[in-house]
């Protein structure tokens, strides 16, 4: 974990990406905006909160480096200093995540602030990075409602298709719900639409109408649907490691700009960026 800087009076923006629908880029857009703003020279941290472990994976974590998880954090089983694993990536850290994840759910059912578990660890540590990223499972049970009630924002990757619309309409509800009862300090940090295809019509429909809705709050950035983005996982590496050059990764650096202007911090981009 990095050292905390004396210096430094923000405390970290903290963005649940979530999206109850699965398949729309969730975890890519994790791993690979953490990436980036990481190489914005910003401190990053990634909370793998999905049992399946895909942002994990697509850090470049082995199966050994994960026997201290988010789950031990979360059943209070171990200190969150602990279990914070360093990536080959500067200035980027993880929490990882393994099968132990599925159980959670079940277990924390009775549990004392059992939706706070990822807030109060959070809060020992959140003056040490510049933004913590939480990888949240495809559903909205109880692991994303920790998502939900730790962040300061919620950041959905919507995946430019015909039932988009219809799945966000859901979240927003959900949203609405947690800021009521479990965080009303949560806001919609942004919207990025992923998938895009610039020769298919339908993805200027989706795009338009959700802009159209949500205005300023859906990033001006797209995410293309990439070949090389796709194929980054299965070699352990974020796709900007994968291939810096590739559509894929020059998108999920102007998305890193665009949060980072958002935030109302200096854009410090990396050499090459287009």
């Amino acid at each position: 974990m990095p050292p905390k800087d004396a210096g430094k009076t923000r405390q970290a923006q903290i963005f649940a990406i979530a999206n109850q629908k699965g398949g729309v880029g969730k975890t890519t857009t994790a791993v690979n905006l953490a990436t980036a703003l990481a190489a914005c020279e910003m401190t990053v941290l990634v909370i793998d909160l999905d049992p399946q472990g895909n942002a994990s994976t697509g850090l470049g974590i082995e199966q050994q480096a994960r026997e201290r998880d988010v789950y031990h954090v979360l059943l209070e089983e171990l200190a969150i200093e602990e279990a914070i694993v360093e990536t080959a990536i500067p200035r980027l850290s993880i929490i990882p995540s393994n099968t132990n994840l599925s159980g959670a759910e079940v277990e924390l059912v009775e549990a004392e602030r059992r939706a706070y578990r990822l807030r109060d660890a959070l809060a020992r540590i959140s003056d040490s990075y510049d933004y913590i990223l939480i990888d949240c499972p495809p559903a909205l049970g109880l692991l994303t409602l920790n998502a939900l009630a730790a962040a300061t924002g919620l950041l959905v990757p919507l995946q430019a298709e015909f039932y988009a619309l219809e799945g966000l309409s859901h979240l927003m509800q959900t949203v609405e719900r947690v800021k009521a009862l479990y965080n009303p300090e949560l806001k919609l940090a942004g919207i990025a639409v992923t998938m895009y295809d610039k020769r298919n019509n339908l993805s200027d429909q989706v795009a338009d109408d959700v802009r159209g809705y949500f205005g300023d709050l859906v990033f001006k950035t797209e995410i293309p649907r990439n070949v090389r983005v796709s194929e980054a996982p299965s070699f352990g590496l974020p796709a900007l490691l994968y291939d810096w050059r590739c559509a894929g990764s020059q998108a999920y650096i102007k998305l890193a700009a665009e949060v980072l202007k958002r935030d109302g911090r200096k854009v410090k981009l990396p050499a090459g960026a287009q």
